[in-house]
């Protein structure tokens, strides 16, 4: 027979949002915490840039083609998370699988715990290019 556990709330017995997990071959420990995404987005940057699905993201600003701000709804802990991002090919305008895009993080003169500004690049022409959607997913601690 099966067990199931139904709770709504997982709490460590030393500090309250600190859980261990044992991983596989029972030799090396994870912390739950840590693992879990912070901030994770969908946008659609064709146009005027809207967000179409997220979660801890409050709102984003649209900078121009191919860059927009992010507003971090709970805050990181300090500026130093990780951050990733995707684009497809479907551009303005078109797209084939020739103007696939990569997203370039501000790291340096952007990237503060409360926002983080992204731009698409068109890889063969280094063009700035909205993209539909623009992936993100952020990793580090909240504040």
């Amino acid at each position: 027979m099966a067990s199931q556990l139904k709770v709504n709330t997982l709490s460590g017995v030393t500090t309250a949002g600190s859980i261990v997990v044992t991983g596989e071959g029972n030799s090396t420990t994870t912390n739950l915490q840590q693992g879990l995404a912070k901030l994770w987005a969908n946008v659609d940057q064709l146009g005027t840039a809207n967000i179409v699905d997220s979660l801890n993201m409050s709102g984003i600003t649209d900078n121009g083609t191919g860059d927009l701000s992010v507003a971090i709804n709970n805050n990181m802990a300090n500026a130093t998370y990780a951050c990733a991002g995707m684009t497809t090919s479907s551009v303005a305008g078109g797209g084939s699988g020739e103007d696939e895009g990569s997203l370039t993080i501000d790291t340096k003169a952007n990237m503060t715990a409360s926002s983080n500004r992204h731009t698409s690049i068109r890889n063969d022409t280094d063009q700035k290019l909205d993209y539909d959607p623009v992936c993100l997913i952020y990793h580090g601690e909240l504040a």
